[in-house]
């Protein structure tokens, strides 16, 4: 997550997980760059393989849960529970010339700042899905997010490849980070982006009853492989129509790429009429 090379070994376990993403789900059809190595299986204990923090593998689940719709609960007991999908969204009502950006991983101090002072520069609104271990550490970031009206996601705490994951050793990435958000702006994210794009049933399921839905992306920039910034910038022209996602990072490596392009293929975005924007914080 916060090494900002990556090794052959590594690339080569991300083409396997983009593979395994690509048969989790029918509907997503997209590969993204790995923060940190996926697992390549859970431990005994149900928790991340050696990859992932001391903490993801032997804290026990999070107290954080999603209270019941009747009672005396937190201020987010109310929240609608979203149904279970059984593939992510992929795209956005695209009337009006709406189009999503999103920034996964982070937030990152290095890079996360600048993301937001283009966005803040146009009073364009984006989605953030960040990664527990990130947040943890940054929650100013956070709280500048969502201060600028920004949506912030979940992207899990570390990263892992949830099908290689137990349900338990699932809820505890998730939950984690939903607690962190929800202590640092107030209320926890009503959206989830499954690293690598790999989804299953269980992700589905966890999401929906934590009160998340499921967000993939339909242009992925690739900017986590550092191809430069024309090409990052050519990608979002190419892809840009009403209603797409668009998938970049804030953090994982160095993301100067992605905080040039934004600058540059933004500004061209408003110029040609399309409205930039996110989806209501409640759902579709």
């Amino acid at each position: 997550m916060k090494k900002d090379q990556m090794t052959p070994g590594r690339r080569a376990l991300l083409r396997g997980a983009a593979v395994f993403g690509l048969a989790a789900t029918a509907g997503c059809a997209a590969t993204e760059r790995p923060g940190t190595p996926a697992p390549a299986a859970p431990t005994a204990s149900g928790g991340a393989a050696a990859g992932g923090p001391p903490a993801a593998r032997a804290q026990a689940p999070s107290a954080y849960r999603l209270q019941p719709m009747a009672g005396n609960g937190p201020p987010h007991a109310a929240r609608r529970m979203p149904r279970v999908r059984r593939e992510p969204i992929l795209r956005m009502d695209g009337k009006d010339r709406t189009m999503v950006l999103t920034f996964d991983d982070g937030p990152d101090p290095r890079y996360t700042p600048g993301i937001l002072q283009t966005l803040r520069r146009h009073d364009v609104r984006a989605m953030f899905f960040v990664c527990g271990e990130m947040a943890a550490d940054n929650r100013d970031l956070l709280r500048e997010m969502a201060d600028d009206g920004h949506l912030i996601g979940n992207h899990t705490w570390s990263h892992p490849l949830l099908p290689k994951m137990s349900r338990s050793a699932m809820r505890v990435e998730i939950e984690r980070t939903c607690e962190v958000v929800e202590e640092a702006v107030g209320e926890p994210p009503a959206w989830f982006r499954a690293p690598y794009g790999a989804w299953n049933r269980n992700a589905f399921q966890l999401g929906a009853e934590l009160g998340m839905e499921p967000l993939a992306w339909t242009v992925d920039t690739l900017d986590w492989t550092e191809p430069g910034t024309r090409t990052i910038v050519r990608r979002v022209r190419a892809g840009a129509a009403p209603g797409v996602v668009v998938l970049s990072h804030d953090a994982g490596g160095n993301r100067s790429q992605s905080v040039d392009a934004l600058r540059t293929y933004l500004p061209e975005l408003l110029d040609a009429g399309y409205r930039i924007t996110v989806p209501s914080r409640h759902g579709i």
